[in-house]
């Protein structure tokens, strides 16, 4: 049931559906309720190409749209900015296009990789605009960037797709990778009827306790500037972590298949008399060593299950997402001083102040009950919102929705062997995912429409093909599988291709689910 301070919207949204016949693009505009669709513009094919580029937008930022569209750009509430695009050939469905980090601009780049395929795409800047570098001092802000913008934009969308096509939507569907990942996973434990289906990409379903790991660990190596480990130090522990356990899944690829598997001395790293290279200072050798290990409190116990082998971090000062987090909403004071940071305290108090801002909730009944679906993905080697959280939520919610074959059915975790945050790393990193290009369109290589076939047409997803790419060339292909079960090579087929391997139930994946 909706929250009372939302049923005056809701209405207005329900408003906004009018009659059966077909609007105008044009005729979209005006305001209904606490809608304003402030410009709807149509556009011819080819004509269309978003205002910004890279510098404005970051990895958000559009592509070449070839398809004709009605562009809507709108506010909610005066202060929830969101774009739906309507396009000409519509397949029935609508797409929303979550946003990472601290938001604050549209994700376009996935509105234009979808649009093309005939998705009605809607997305928002989480109710804020990224020029503003305090936004979350403000209560509203906060908790439209928690849940509520997403869940708005979503409702307007419908009621305006409905107003453009006299048709309601057949199927919604949700995608997004890092914040956009939470942003899936809040839409499915908070608004069931939202979505049909949702895809979450390296969701950090605890972002509050993950920032805590990343702001404390920058910090004590401001403290101990002989400690700091450089991106050339961390490169090198990858590498040397990866280069003792690569051969174990069969193949020498630079990729390993499955992390929990490998246990790879850190001490070999440390440089010898007179070694200038390749190697590190002891000092710094103490510090990766204490990154890696299981964060601990002011009592020294231990507040997450560390890092994975190999994984590296993000080197340097806190992102300025965490500066917000801390100093802005949970302090009010822009020049608060970030070596006041209390692990235990602080964690304790974003959590009373921002709530919603955790999607580790497992209490999904009515999602699932409305035969929704989700498909999680993660990269083994994320350095940001890392591998061990995401897995850890999924055999929370097996144990809370009758064990893992069970939430099968409905959930299923696709872990990502050396994927970065999102994308990127040494392994086969594109399958359709937030922002992969290009997003083929076919069930077997394309995360979306394996979601797709999995509530149309109840063909649950038992393999995903990813392919790396070199330029425009195809390195290599590896099939992804549903936790926990990996990939595995056949001993006799090409091992740069994904037909020489398959799906194979991994003891060690299977014990972290207890």
């Amino acid at each position: 049931m909706a929250a009372p301070a939302l049923l005056p919207l809701l209405a207005s949204l329900s408003a906004m559906a009018g009659g059966p016949a077909p609007e105008t693009c044009s005729a979209l505009a005006g305001r209904v309720g606490q809608v304003e669709v402030v410009r709807a513009q149509p556009f011819v094919a080819g004509a269309f190409k978003p205002e910004g580029g890279g510098k404005t937008w970051g990895s958000y930022a559009p592509l070449p749209v070839s398809a004709g569209l009605c562009r809507v750009q709108g506010r909610i509430e005066g202060s929830i900015g969101f774009e739906l695009w309507l396009p000409q050939d519509w397949n029935g469905r609508l797409l929303g296009a979550g946003v990472g980090g601290d938001a604050g601009v549209f994700n376009y780049r996935d509105m234009s990789l979808r649009i093309g395929q005939g998705f009605a795409v809607v997305t928002t800047d989480s109710g804020h605009k990224a020029s503003d570098p305090h936004w979350m001092r403000g209560a509203k802000a906060r908790a439209d960037y928690e849940h509520r913008a997403v869940h708005l934009a979503t409702q307007a969308a419908k009621a305006l797709v409905r107003r453009y096509y006299a048709k309601p939507v057949d199927h919604a569907y949700f995608m997004g990778c890092s914040g956009g990942g939470r942003q899936a996973l809040k839409e499915m434990q908070l608004y069931p009827a939202d979505y049909d289906g949702v895809v979450a990409g390296a969701p950090g379903p605890y972002m509050p306790l993950q920032s805590v790991r990343m702001l404390w660990f920058a910090l004590e190596q401001q403290r101990q500037p002989a400690a700091m480990l450089s991106d050339a130090d961390w490169a090198l522990y990858e590498r040397r972590t990866f280069e003792a356990c690569d051969k174990r899944d069969g193949v020498k690829d630079g990729v390993v298949e499955n992390p929990l598997t490998c246990h790879a001395p850190t001490a070999n790293l440390l440089c010898k008399a007179g070694q200038l290279q390749d190697c590190l200072t002891a000092p710094k050798l103490a510090m990766l060593d204490r990154i890696i290990a299981p964060l601990r409190d002011e009592r020294g116990r231990a507040m997450d299950k560390g890092l994975l082998a190999g994984v590296r971090t993000r080197p340097g000062p806190p992102s300025p997402l965490l500066n917000a987090m801390w100093a802005d909403a949970l302090h009010d004071d822009p020049d608060w001083d970030a070596r006041q940071f209390a692990r235990s305290a602080d964690l304790a108090a974003i959590n009373a102040k921002m709530p919603q801002l955790r999607a580790d909730s497992t209490a999904i009944t009515p999602f699932l009950k409305r035969g929704g679906k989700a498909i999680l993905y993660q990269g083994w080697q994320d350095p940001s919102t890392n591998a061990g959280p995401t897995i850890d939520y999924y055999a929370a919610l097996a144990r809370a929705h009758g064990g893992v074959t069970r939430l099968g059915h409905s959930v299923r975790l696709f872990m990502v062997p050396g994927m970065y945050h999102c994308r990127g790393g040494p392994g086969a990193d594109s399958f359709g995912g937030s922002g992969h290009v290009p997003a083929s369109g076919e069930a077997q290589s394309d995360i979306l429409w394996s979601l797709i076939d999995w509530v149309e047409k109840t063909r649950a997803p038992a393999q995903i093909i990813a392919t790396r790419r070199e330029g425009e060339a195809v390195a290599f292909t590896r099939k992804l599988c549903p936790y926990p079960a990996r990939a595995a090579y056949d001993g006799r087929g090409n091992s740069r291709w994904a037909a020489s391997y398959r799906c194979v139930t991994d003891r060690a994946m299977a014990r972290r689910l207890r």
